[in-house]
């Protein structure tokens, strides 16, 4: 049992609590979510218990103990599933499909996972999180291991999680033979791992995500899931809500500015007949329209601070595009009377704002470089490599192989990288396509010749947990303090007398 010196262990300033506006974001979604549902679903409530006590005798509600944030023992809240009899109590605490314990309309409840409602009671309270690592019955929490403890108990629990998700048919996954051994030995350990890369990683985006995979796979009990553990952890609101938020308002605000300022100019040196607010509207509607486009080209899924000179291509046809639509919408609509060559302009200055706002000074420089590379490598495609973590690490890799002594030689396809951020975005001009746990599925649909691994900070467990991942793959592996080494060795064409061409 945890008990009260252990909960010591786990205080407020736990090296894994996240900032404080993440904290407060997260707690105040729980507050809202969990009142609101609470108000709107006791009809449900009521209709639930009303079928319980009908279908069996017994309480309506099932209270169990399980761990908290902090080790702190509390009272989870279920509606029973089980016939109340000394059998139910005395059995295992897990169940397996067709566990003669449960009721008929029991298993009803486990499939649809409205058993789990009345949890939105612990989360009010600050028992539970909506998000968070399933909490654990205390004596199975007792045997994780020390740093697997401290880690998953730094956050209140939650009623879904990405292991959650992951094995919502968990029940037809266990042998009622091997109840126990099948849990302990096969899913325990990867949901441990699933849930310390939650507690790692969450934020407000990767809780919406985990609702709404929730909503989708296990409520509705449909056919759509997570096809990789990257689309798990990186749902939409990851990968399509948070890296737009930011370069929505700066493309806005630039396309806006840089519309008005070419308005401004262009009265001085001839007549702009549309008003000052028809100018107003024309210029909002052309920023809004490079928003759409930029976001229909993907612009807004690029991390800028490590783009490559080719993803300026997006910007220029973004412009080109903008320009075009907005000349065939004044030809359909002659009333505004918008100059074409007024268009034009604003659409090249809008575009030098892109330009400026996301590659600095690294444009030209990287332009310049670039050329030079191009002239003396030429176009050649080579094996494609698959890069493990998007970090300073991969960085390093990607810039040793697109070095002209093995531009030629390799093709950096893509990173894997298990942070949920970095799911769906591009680093260095390539794409993230999953985490770690997808690498074996990315080798073979990808068509991937050699994995780089190319984490520095990690944990020695985490770094054996994915450098068996990648040996798994049908590939070459190549971890980074050999890449040198290993590119020489093995795939640089030598001469007669040993020495490099």
């Amino acid at each position: 049992m945890i008990t009260d010196t252990m909960s010591k262990i786990y205080a407020v300033n736990h090296p894994l609590v996240r900032p404080w506006h993440t904290r407060f974001a997260k707690r105040g979604l729980d507050i809202l979510a969990s009142a609101l549902g609470l108000l709107l679903l006791w009809p449900l409530f009521i209709l639930i218990a009303v079928r319980i006590k009908r279908d069996s005798p017994g309480p309506v509600f099932f209270r169990g103990p399980r761990v908290g944030q902090g080790g702190r023992v509390f009272q989870i809240l279920k509606f029973r599933t089980m016939n109340e009899c000394a059998e139910s109590y005395a059995g295992p605490k897990i169940t397996a499909e067709g566990d003669g314990r449960i009721t008929p309309l029991g298993k009803w409840l486990r499939d649809t996972k409205l058993n789990e409602l009345p949890q939105l009671w612990n989360v009010l309270v600050g028992e539970m999180s909506l998000v968070g690592p399933r909490p654990e019955d205390p004596d199975f929490a007792a045997k994780w291991p020390e740093d697997a403890r401290r880690e998953i108990l730094a956050v209140r629990p939650g009623i879904t999680s990405p292991a959650s998700i992951s094995y919502h048919d968990e029940e037809k996954q266990l042998s009622p033979d091997n109840l126990m051994g099948d849990y302990l030995e096969k899913i325990a350990p990867d949901k441990m791992r699933l849930d310390r890369l939650y507690v790692r990683h969450y934020n407000l985006m990767t809780d919406l995500d985990a609702i709404f995979w929730t909503l989708i796979v296990l409520v509705p009990r449909v056919s759509v899931q997570p096809k990789s553990e990257g689309q798990l952890f990186g749902g939409p609101f990851t990968r399509l809500v948070r890296p737009f938020m930011n370069w929505t308002v700066i493309d806005f605000v630039i396309a806006l500015l840089g519309a008005s300022a070419v308005g401004l100019a262009w009265r001085l040196f001839q007549p702009l007949h549309i008003g000052w607010d028809r100018a107003f509207f024309v210029a909002v509607g052309i920023a809004l329209l490079f928003g759409l486009v930029n976001s229909l080209l993907g612009l807004k899924r690029v991390e800028w601070s490590r783009a490559v000179p080719e993803d300026a291509l997006g910007i220029i046809a973004s412009v080109i595009l903008v320009v075009l639509f907005s000349m065939l919408f004044e030809m359909y609509i002659p009333s505004l009377d918008i100059p074409q060559g007024y268009l034009m302009a604003a659409g090249v200055v809008i575009g030098g704002g892109f330009m400026l706002a996301r590659y600095r000074l690294r444009l030209v420089t990287g332009l310049a470089s670039r050329w030079v590379r191009l002239r003396g490598t030429g176009f050649g495609v080579g094996e494609r490599v698959l890069v493990v973590g998007a970090g300073a690490g991969g960085e390093l890799v990607t810039w040793l192989l697109r070095r002209p002594d093995f531009s030629r030689l390799f093709s950096i396809h893509a990173y894997v990288d298990d942070d949920p951020s970095k799911q769906g975005m591009r680093y260095d001009g390539v794409p993230v396509l999953g985490t770690a746990a997808d690498i074996p599925t990315l080798v073979e649909r990808e068509d991937i010749g050699l994995v780089v691994y190319a984490i520095n900070k990690v944990s020695k467990a985490d770094r054996e947990r994915i450098l068996s991942v990648c040996r798994q793959a049908n590939t070459r592996l190549v971890i980074l303090s050999d890449v040198l080494h290993s590119i020489e060795t093995h795939f640089i064409p030598r001469n007669g007398n040993g020495s490099h061409d």
